[in-house]
């Protein structure tokens, strides 16, 4: 039998946590384990680890293959630097005070935990933030804007006056043919003389 030390997802939908486990490898990924040994939570800024540390050293000298994955969180926690130093034969001591050097480091360097993972988590987070924030600043705009109500009455109000303008010139018109109308007829007409 083959031990893996890997990631198992246990967490909600498209909310990921993962339990760091010790197990088969022939076994699901989601499937039956030796071992829990820690927590890893990905979406937490910066990735949240935890991890007791001497039960995988254990699974480590007892011949575990870590997955990628873990073993990026392995590397950052300084444990396959103990598990290397220990497989030379270095003294407890050296190996402690090598480890806290290297511990060090990485926090002057300021890496996060969060490795395999990358952007990944990051960059869609991001996206929806600046597309709230768009949906935000149209909703802003929105409001500012004049109400349609207001413009329909206003449009409604100038075709109103365009269309009594344009009556009037049209009622003179039919008046003065009228008028013209009835001066044809009264030159017609001759006056009988009785």
């Amino acid at each position: 039998m083959s031990v893996k030390l890997r990631l198992r997802r246990i967490g909600r939908k498209k909310i990921p946590v993962y339990s760091i486990v010790a197990a088969d490898q022939r076994n699901a990924r989601d499937g039956r384990y030796i071992e829990d040994i820690g927590r890893y939570f990905p979406l937490r800024e910066p990735a949240e680890v935890r991890l007791e540390e001497d039960r995988a050293l254990y699974w480590l000298e007892n011949g575990a293959q870590p997955s990628d994955t873990v073993r990026s969180i392995l590397r950052r926690r300084g444990l396959l630097l103990h598990h290397h130093l220990k497989k030379k034969g270095e003294s407890p001591g050296e190996i402690e005070s090598a480890v806290e050097e290297f511990r060090e480091r990485m926090a002057e360097q300021g890496e996060e935990v969060k490795i395999a993972v990358g952007t990944r988590g990051q960059d869609p987070l991001e996206r929806e933030r600046e597309r709230a924030e768009e949906i935000d600043e149209e909703a802003q705009l929105r409001a500012q804007a004049t109400p349609l109500s207001a413009v329909q009455e206003e449009t409604e109000a100038e075709d109103a006056n365009a269309a009594s303008d344009m009556d009037e010139p049209e009622a003179a018109a039919d008046e003065a043919d009228e008028a013209d109308e009835a001066d044809d007829t009264d030159d017609t007409e001759e006056p009988k003389d009785e």
